[in-house]
């Protein structure tokens, strides 16, 4: 769960809410796995259509869940209400994604039109006299974008009078991932020199930034297409830096009476036009600037080209025009797109032996390259285990695109398990139940983990962890907050109503925790008996079932065990679990993995 951390204080709280039974009657979770599908049933109002031959066909694991009418006779909690009607959305959502023909496509944003073979079509070229560009099918190999423009004189808001070229994926804030950040500094930043700084950045985070400064690129370091990541400038001809001054120094007592020290200036002026020209080679993007190359900077796991979306400039610039060319005329849904070269990372069959580890990783149907991934990182590790074993739990998006294509993908890779809801960050909880139930019901374990699609996992130092416990005791493994008071204002503010205590019961960080099988069976017995409370925090969720579950037996209390190795804020060195790590970090951590050390990636 991602918020920030919350103040101590106080006594522990009465683990009282409403139960959810008040409002809903919930039956069991039936898990449909590899044998036969069966479709998602909300009620006897709507009950889902027979399902066609190609659906039959299909082997898709789905939980569905029973809702049926609500109790008049008792007020709704905020919280139930949104559940029961995100389980209606979701079973419509569900059927408008499975009654979809293999051949039916998405339809793209204009200028995109669909062909006679039913493929998307775009054009090959655009030109744009504004800051915006968009690129309704991305990007390919050989394409390029020319920029137009002039630096404006003066300073920025900064004090700095720079822009930046950005390429963009789809999304809104910091769900649109920055693919490519293109930032020249004309009057410097910290280090008081002209700088252009290269960069990425996923879901809010940028990752390690290359900044060229005016010093070239070493032939010994990387390079890309053949071309260094950064070329040589010597500050503006005209400028009276104390570089200059210090090379020109040097010059006259060499005896040198010309300047063949200066290359060439920094290519941006302010009020000077220039040409800016993006292209994409083999290895990377290429910056040309009035046609001498600037910078290359390597692609970075995680995107690829069809991804941008958005061609963007932004600050103290005036455009004249912008040109994007060689673009691709079709955009292959990410199922077709990527799929069939996949076929080593498929999950096997599940096997006969006893499960040790079962690890639920919480995903979103969007989320298709973090979970790539995890498939080719840490949960790699599983394909050659008997006793781990790892699937990930995912809710049905609005937009019936995405989830046809989640279905493709749970279809070939067989590792997904559909929860038919309408996917929202208050139902998140939900998905945690799923996984407590399909271990109860499908692949009993003896332990259970809970992750996100953004943590990655150190199995085997995890499980060193989970073996320092007595075997046979209950436990509740994870970075445990105790005191933790709810925030009553801001982002992560919650009401009296949805929490009408001072405090929440002790809980482990949601980035990742390890609970035994038997707290597990214990919320998929509540749930299946109407009698689980929810509450919109995943992670207190489980604080406050685990402490229902200590009340209800006699002896043998459950075990918190603290780990400050489960990070919830990034990434530590001698991590067991690294939270917001970015796909291109999951790789990283992966290789390091693989050498024997952990150590983090990028920290900064």
């Amino acid at each position: 769960m991602r918020r920030q951390r919350r103040t101590a204080g106080g006594l522990r709280p009465v683990l009282l809410l409403l139960p959810f039974a008040a409002l809903i009657s919930v039956g069991t979770f039936s898990l449909h796995y590899a044998d036969r599908l069966l479709s998602s049933d909300t009620g006897t109002a709507q009950r889902a259509a027979s399902p066609s031959r190609h659906q039959q066909q299909r082997r898709l694991p789905v939980s569905t869940l029973d809702v049926r009418a609500l109790d008049a006779a008792a007020p709704a909690p905020p919280l139930h209400e949104a559940a029961a009607r995100a389980f209606r959305s979701g079973g419509r959502l569900l059927r408008d994604a499975l009654s979809s023909s293999p051949s039916s496509s998405a339809p793209a944003p204009p200028p995109a039109a669909a062909g006679a073979d039913g493929a998307t079509r775009c054009p090959a070229s655009i030109t744009r006299s504004g800051a915006y560009l968009h690129l309704p099918c991305g990007l390919a190999l050989g394409s390029h974008v020319t920029l137009v423009g002039a630096p404006r004189g003066g300073r920025g808001a900064a004090g700095v009078a720079q822009f930046s070229v950005e390429l963009r994926g789809e999304g809104d804030g910091d769900a649109a991932p920055t693919i490519l950040h293109f930032n020249p500094r004309l009057s410097g930043d910290w280090s008081r020199r002209p700088v252009i700084e290269l960069n990425t950045r996923f879901r809010g985070q940028w990752g390690p930034a290359l900044r060229c400064e005016g010093r070239p690129s070493r032939h010994d370091e990387e390079t890309v297409d053949g071309l260094v990541t950064c070329e040589e400038w010597s500050g503006n001809i005209g400028g009276a830096s104390e570089e200059l001054k210090r090379l020109q120094l040097q010059n006259r007592v060499a005896g040198k009476n010309n300047r063949n020290w200066i290359h060439w200036p920094y290519p941006f002026l302010e009020e000077e036009l220039f040409v800016l020209t993006l292209s994409t080679g083999l290895e990377g993007y290429h910056f040309h600037v009035d046609g001498k190359h600037v910078a290359s900077f390597p692609y970075r796991v995680g995107f690829v080209l069809e991804d941008a979306k958005i061609f963007s400039v932004n600050g103290n610039i005036d455009i004249k025009s912008i040109v994007a060319g060689s673009l691709p005329t079709a955009h292959p849904s990410i199922a077709q797109r990527n799929l069939e070269l996949l076929t080593e990372l498929k999950t096997p069959p599940l096997g006969k032996e006893n499960i040790e580890l079962f690890i639920g990783v919480l995903s979103a149907g969007s989320h298709f390259t973090e979970r790539m991934a995890v498939r080719r990182s840490w949960m790699s590790l599983m394909r050659n285990s008997s006793s781990i074993v790892a699937r990930f739990f995912v809710a049905l998006n609005g937009r019936k695109e995405v989830n046809e294509d989640l279905i493709k993908e749970a279809d070939f890779f067989r590792d997904i398990v559909i929860v038919p809801f309408a996917d929202s960050y208050d139902l998140v909880v939900l998905k945690t139940v799923a996984i407590c139930d399909y271990v109860a019901h499908v692949v009993p374990a003896k332990y259970v983990m809970k992750c996100d699609d953004d943590t990655f996992v150190g199995l085997d130092s995890v499980m060193a962890e989970v073996k320092k416990i007595p075997d046979g005791k209950s436990f509740y493994l994870g970075n445990m907050n105790y005191y933790h008071r709810p925030l009553r204002e801001g982002k992560w503010a919650v009401s009296y109503e949805e929490w009408p205590r001072e405090e929440y019961p002790p809980y482990a960080d949601g980035a990742g925790y390890v609970v035994s099988s038997d707290i597990a069976n214990f919320v998929a017995t509540e749930m299946k008996n109407g009698r689980l409370n929810l509450f919109k925090m995943e992670d207190v969720s489980m604080g406050m079932w685990v402490g229902q579950f200590n009340l209800s037996r006699t002896g043998n209390a459950v075990a918190y065990v603290h780990s400050a190795g489960f990070c919830q804020s990034g990434c530590v060195n001698g991590y067991l679990t690294a939270h917001y790590q970015s796909p291109a970090q999951m790789v990283c951590l992966w290789e390091k993995l693989r050498r024997g050390n952990t150590w983090c990636c990028n920290a900064r």
